[in-house]
């Protein structure tokens, strides 16, 4: 049984974890591994949206994109998903991965010209970047074979780990939560630049995506998933996009993945910015649209046992302030994080 914690990170506790050292999970989980050398990762979401049916200008924007990823410097790995927002706005979102913050520096500055520093007729574009240390980040996977989102530009994955399967295991994953309880500082502010608006966040933003995948399931598992589990997935993942603000989830997004070609595949995630990990913890925790996830998942597993072939992952950042970039460009006033200040004006 590994620590969640890389050696490397390891240091003497002054927070101790919600477990004793002698804990043994129920299950096997298993957590991403960078190289040592890896001191930051980077995490890009770029946003298209539009009112309808997808304009020929949306699909211009992303073969453009995909065109830059393709350059010198682009992402180690990036995955595309779409869904609609509490506006009913349709949205397709990309998400890059780098584990090299030069490379990433040099290749983005011509992005976001592309992204957001050209206005489209029917069109908006945001970029949301995270840029953290490896220490105010984790990840969880059921399955060590098929990593996803920013564990497919680690080196590996790890053993089986200790710090899962309890409240407060999310917390004791991140390498910075040994001494640090990651409290948040300040309140959002909206910075405008010409049409692009920008959101200056605060100390100790959150973020967690945290994945599905069905695509392995036969029938009667796909069905019982289909039918028992996702519905009421949805239903939480409803709640906080469109009432999360006062429970400290300043938004949300619960997306299909698209496949190569476009299509929609059996994937899904749930994206989130929190104004805190509490935040976060208090809602996984104690409310009631979280516990009714959670025992809709925890009935389904013990269905199945370990024949359960629905894989799950998370990846969690708790960011610093100047690991944070949003920007906007003709987007609605709820998109992202502009949905934290209280008004999007001149």
């Amino acid at each position: 049984m590994e620590s969640a914690i890389p050696a490397h990170l390891e240091t003497t506790r002054t927070r101790h974890k919600r477990v004793p050292d002698d804990y043994q999970p129920p299950y096997p989980s298993f957590v991403a591994r960078y190289k040592p050398s890896v001191s930051r990762v980077v995490m890009a979401y770029f946003g298209v949206q539009c009112g309808g049916a997808a304009p020929a200008a949306a699909m211009d924007a992303l073969n453009e994109l995909a065109g830059l990823f393709a350059m010198d410097g682009g992402p180690s790995h990036w995955d595309r998903a779409r869904y609609a927002d509490q506006s009913g706005f349709e949205n397709v979102v990309t998400v890059a991965y780098w584990d090299d913050l030069a490379r990433f520096d040099a290749w983005f500055g011509r992005a976001r010209e592309m992204w957001t520093g050209r206005m489209r007729e029917g069109v908006g574009t945001f970029i949301e970047v995270l840029r953290p240390i490896v220490a105010r980040h984790e990840t969880l996977f059921s399955s060590p074979d098929r990593p996803e989102g920013i564990a497919v530009v680690a080196e590996g994955m790890s053993g089986e780990v200790q710090e899962h399967a309890y409240w407060g295991g999310m917390r004791d994953r991140i390498p910075l939560s040994q001494i640090d309880a990651m409290t948040p500082g300040g309140a959002p502010e909206l910075i405008c630049d010409g049409a692009r608006l920008r959101v200056k966040s605060h100390d100790n933003l959150c973020l967690i995506r945290s994945g599905q995948d069905w695509s392995d399931t036969e029938a009667s598992e796909r069905k019982l998933y289909l039918d028992d589990v996702e519905p009421v997935l949805r239903e939480g993942m409803d709640f906080l996009r469109d009432d999360g603000l006062a429970i400290g989830c300043y938004a949300n997004r619960y997306m299909r993945v698209l496949a190569a070609d476009g299509s929609v595949s059996e994937k899904s995630y749930g994206q989130s910015w929190w104004k805190s990990l509490a935040a976060l913890e208090r809602w996984a925790e104690s409310h009631p649209t979280h516990v009714k996830i959670f025992g809709a998942a925890m009935k389904y597993l013990s269905t199945l046992g370990p024949s359960a072939k629905l894989r799950l992952y998370h990846e969690v950042t708790v960011a610093a302030a100047d690991e944070q970039f949003f920007e906007y460009l003709n987007c609605h006033p709820k998109t992202g994080m502009l949905a934290a200040v209280e008004t999007v004006g001149g």
